[in-house]
């Protein structure tokens, strides 16, 4: 089994693509199956996330391509503004991942949560699609937001 523990920054094609779904980019280790049936492992530092598109060095040099494979979403589109800034924020008040495009909302299918946009006022369709979701301010590709030194925010400490 090959084994990617690193990711690939330059600019060679991948000889390889493995799709997964966010659940699965979301791990840090984990083994798959590439299309052609053969297994691999990958094993990257905890908290990291696979977004669309990136790239892992294997082993053996092999370089994997990440993409997003295609799952189960709800689709929340509308040309009103507010009412689809309104869904996203009674979303993400509730930890859920959203990807924002141009007029919609798309986020894991999850019938509560269609029927609470549904109570905002916004129709909710269902299908399939790759699922990119916001990574946030605070997310990168290979570290995670840490406050190590003692300071002060307005009147709370992080120590």
């Amino acid at each position: 089994m090959r084994h990617f523990t690193r990711r690939y920054e330059g600019d060679a094609t991948a000889t390889a693509v493995l799709q997964l779904p966010l659940d699965r980019r979301r791990r840090s280790r984990l083994r798959a199956r590439l299309e052609g049936g053969e297994e691999v492992g990958i094993v990257l530092s905890h908290g990291s996330v696979l977004r669309h598109g990136d790239m892992l060095l294997g082993d053996d040099g092999t370089i994997l391509r990440i993409e997003s494979a295609p799952e189960r979403v709800s689709v929340v589109k509308s040309r009103d503004w507010l009412a689809l800034a309104r869904a996203a924020y009674h979303l993400g008040n509730r930890h859920v991942p959203i990807e924002i495009g141009d007029g919609f909302l798309r986020y894991q299918h999850d019938h509560v949560l269609d029927d609470m946009v549904r109570a905002l006022g916004l129709e909710v369709g269902e299908g399939e699609a790759a699922f990119e979701p916001e990574v946030g301010p605070y997310s990168q590709s290979d570290h995670s937001h840490r406050h190590e030194t003692d300071h002060d925010h307005g009147g709370h400490s992080h120590r």
